[in-house]
């Protein structure tokens, strides 16, 4: 592997295609069920298409800036291009020999074929005949072209397309529908399934064509586009109404990959460029087939499960049968953990309040709503029961703006005050907060999570949640919303960390205590779990903390620009990963302090724009028993040795390796919730 680190920070960028490695390597373990692995390659792919519509097209922006200012942002754009495009050839050949090598052979051992249009059997061939005429033609469109001209095609954003050229003179275009499965399985036949691409039901009709010649080869070709919107001015205007309008250019923006066939001829490959108006570099050998994200639906047509045994979420031990959530959170802080608990408790807490008539009050940040959601259909019942319900809704949310844009416009038709996404800044924190007017004076009740209001990745995404009433944190909580409301400019905060104001400072404050105890001879330990670290004021504090004698473990599921095991800078740190059948989503952080151990948990990770660019929250974990709830989910995921990578200095992704007894810790972490549950 090429050298993609300095010996003090691992560029972002290079550590996330590591990131995404492990998700290859995932569809590699053959320890994981057929259709898990599946997954795996279809997960890789999806997150492969946004790197290139995100990333990639961030860093050519950067290249268009004068070089004084770029070197502030990024050093050698054109060269990390390059080293992009390397490693990202390198993983889809490994992709391409993991799906043909491993993958297609165990389907057929399953009695699962997935056969090309050369391996239609005559039966076969009528079917998919049929099929074409009576479903597919008509939403089949061959365009053709001279080979001469220039910039003449275009292609849209992630759609799939064949090519194929038809003289020296001429070439053809052809979408290969998207609402229309992927997959086409034929009826059964001698105890075996048949299944194949549509894009294979397409070649072997078009070949049948009389305007083309038997013998014409086709070539997948997908373009990525440039996802950013471009807001020109965020501080006038309907900001809301500008994204709106901005979204249909999504569609339309400058390619950052054109994904082809590994096969095509390079003088075909040169006329595809100038009909698209690509570059070499703009070029990623891939395989026959592209859009590996639809095989999140690839078929199963055995009757023998093929995929993991479902987890199913857990009730909550105090919750699950309360008849008032809001009563249960006065007697104590409770805390949640999905998707190993049931995200149910903050349904019923929200359409509680909206039904509780002495409620009056609920605010609350949404930043990726579900698209159906009985959460958000509480928030609706509220505002119509005459509740004052404020929703903080970041419609900057990428790829989220339309349900987001959706959603708000249902709570304002309702009667609820939708404040929409702030100029030059994201609203990312996870917050809820509720009022209640007793006849004893007002109560408030908080609820601070890791993860987003949405009962879709509950379910998929590990986060956790404290549902409190603790009065400075709830009081800290509405100083918040305050700001969100324009009502206040700066959240003066006793227990909460919130960014750009004061997350980086009290993180800082707690490292440095550590640094102090590691001084005076005290144990000094610092565990912190988040999705990325990429800060380099944050890492820098880490190398001193390393140096004065600071034990420091990190679980960083993906971006990791810290470089571990450098003797007088990191030699202290380490670092793993743990990729399973969840995605890690929670960010916790944990600091020694001497034998009276401090825990919080948050919506930043420790990122520039989390840091600097964003309203996070983050709360400390005051209740005792919650603190050693977390402290032993977190042992679990120190002691992983089935599913944990080591990231080193080159991020070389092996797993964990020891003697110890095998924990896998999403297992675990769901039988030790199992256990609490059952006493």
């Amino acid at each position: 592997m090429a050298k993609l680190y300095n010996s003090k920070y691992y560029h972002r960028d290079l550590s996330w295609l590591r990131f995404n490695h492990r998700v290859l390597q995932e569809a590699a373990d053959k320890r994981n069920p057929l259709y898990e692995r599946i997954k795996f390659l279809a997960i890789f792919s999806s997150n492969l298409d946004e790197f290139f519509k995100v990333r990639v097209s961030d860093i050519r922006q950067i290249k268009k800036i004068e070089k004084p200012l770029r070197k502030k942002l990024i050093t050698k754009p054109n060269k990390v291009l390059k080293e992009i495009k390397k490693q990202v050839e390198l993983q889809q050949e490994e992709f391409g020999s993991i799906f043909k090598d491993q993958i297609v052979p165990e389907l057929k051992n399953h009695q699962i074929h997935l056969i090309g249009f050369k391996e239609f059997s005559t039966n076969q061939k009528e079917i998919a005949k049929s099929y074409y005429q009576e479903t597919l033609k008509d939403k089949v469109k061959i365009n053709k072209y001279n080979a001469s001209e220039e910039n003449q095609v275009f292609v849209e954003n992630e759609a799939l397309y064949l090519t194929t050229q038809l003289s020296e003179d001429e070439f053809a275009v052809i979408n290969i529908p998207e609402d229309e499965p992927r997959f086409f399985t034929f009826p059964k036949h001698n105890g075996k399934h048949y299944i194949t691409f549509i894009d294979d039901i397409l070649k072997y009709n078009l070949r049948q064509n009389p305007k083309m010649e038997q013998n014409i080869t086709f070539y997948s070709i997908k373009t990525s586009r440039d996802a950013e919107l471009y807001i020109e001015n965020e501080l006038s205007g309907n900001l809301a109404e500008k994204i709106k309008n901005a979204l249909s250019k999504r569609d339309t923006g400058q390619a950052t990959r054109l994904l082809i066939d590994q096969h095509m001829p390079a003088a075909f490959q040169d006329i595809i460029k100038k009909a698209l108006d690509v570059y070499n570099a703009d070029i990623v050998n891939g395989g026959t087939y592209h859009n590996f994200k639809d095989f999140f639906g690839f078929p199963n047509p055995t009757e023998i499960n093929l995929s993991n045994e479902k987890l199913t979420p857990l009730p909550h031990p105090v919750l699950k049968a309360s008849p008032s959530i809001l009563g249960e959170i006065e007697k104590k802080d409770q805390l949640l953990h999905y998707p190993y608990q049931s995200f149910e408790p903050l349904i019923k807490l929200l359409e509680e309040a909206a039904s509780d008539p002495e409620v009056t009050t609920i605010k609350m940040t949404i930043y990726r709503a579900a698209e159906e959601s009985r959460l958000n259909d509480a928030i609706v019942t509220a505002a119509k029961n005459g509740k004052k319900v404020i929703i903080f809704i970041e419609v900057k949310a990428r790829f989220d703006e339309h349900n987001n844009l959706k959603w708000g416009k249902i709570f304002e038709d309702n009667g609820a005050t939708v404040i929409y996404s702030f100029p030059d800044i994201k609203i990312h924190s996870k917050i809820l907060y509720i009022e209640k007017e007793t006849e004893n004076g007002k109560n408030r009740y908080g609820y601070i999570a890791t993860g987003n209001f949405n009962e879709k990745t509950a379910k998929l995404y590990t986060d956790f949640g404290l549902m409190t009433s603790d009065k400075k944190i709830t009081k800290d909580l509405n100083k918040v919303f305050l700001v969100l409301q324009q009502k206040l400019l700066v959240p003066k905060t006793k227990r909460l960390l919130v960014s750009p104001y004061t997350t980086r400072s009290g993180f800082t404050e707690l490292v440095q205590t550590e640094m102090q105890f590691a001084r005076a001879g005290q144990p000094a330990s610092i565990t912190l779990k988040m999705n990325s670290l990429e800060d380099k004021a944050m890492i820098k504090l880490l190398y001193q903390a390393n140096n004065a004698g600071v034990k420091i473990r990190l679980l960083i599921r993906g971006i990791c620009s810290l470089v571990p095991g450098v003797k007088g800078q990191s030699e202290h740190i380490y670092i793993t990963s743990v990729l399973d059948r969840f995605l890690e989503h929670g960010r916790i952080y944990m600091f020694g302090n001497n034998g009276d151990p401090q825990v919080y948990i948050g919506s930043a990770d420790w990122m520039k724009r989390n840091l600097s660019h964003r309203i996070e929250v983050v709360t400390p974990i005051l209740d005792e028993d919650h603190k050693k709830t977390i402290h032993d989910l977190i042992e679990l995921q120190l002691q992983d040795n089935v599913k944990a990578r080591v990231v080193d200095a080159q991020q070389k992704n092996n797993y964990v390796e020891n003697t110890h007894p095998k924990t896998q810790s999403q297992l675990a972490t769901y039988g030790y919730i199992e256990n609490i549950l059952n006493g």
